[in-house]
């Protein structure tokens, strides 16, 4: 398999992934690089970067440099790339194995540290996440 550019914050979002999105493409593409992540069956390179990634060119609010989202979104976005990370204790741009960043999650994040890395987006308060997180560690 090639290898899959992830964004730092997205390391976690895949944990908690429930099929809400920005939109249908983006939910789509979004579910695909989730059943990869969660496929225990499978271990590929994924390349771990402060910026946009694979499931961002399905995002809706992509624009031509940045996230579009907001005024305040590619600093907030990036702001979580480097929270996360940084936790992880990896560098940007370095690839890594799926199976050891699924490994340095679960031994690393606990279902709270969403609330200082994530701090900040709106997915944050359906919790779904941090149950990702939580049944990551049950495993």
């Amino acid at each position: 398999m090639k290898t899959l550019v992830l964004r730092g914050h997205h390391l976690l979002c895949v944990h908690g992934f429930q099929g809400l999105g920005y939109s249908p493409a983006f939910v789509q593409k979004m579910g695909e690089v989730v059943r990869l992540i969660r496929d225990p069956e499978q271990d590929f390179p994924i390349r771990v970067v402060c910026g946009f990634d694979e499931t961002c060119l399905a995002c809706p609010h992509k624009g031509a440099t940045q996230c579009e989202a907001g005024p305040d979104s590619e600093r907030h976005v990036q702001q979580l790339d480097r929270n996360v990370i940084a936790h992880l204790g990896l560098v940007a741009g370095r690839t890594y194995a799926k199976s050891q960043l699924v490994r340095l999650t679960r031994e690393r994040v606990q279902p709270d540290d969403l609330d200082r890395l994530c701090e900040g987006c709106s997915w944050l308060v359906y919790g779904l996440c941090k149950a990702g997180i939580a049944r990551l560690k049950e495993e």
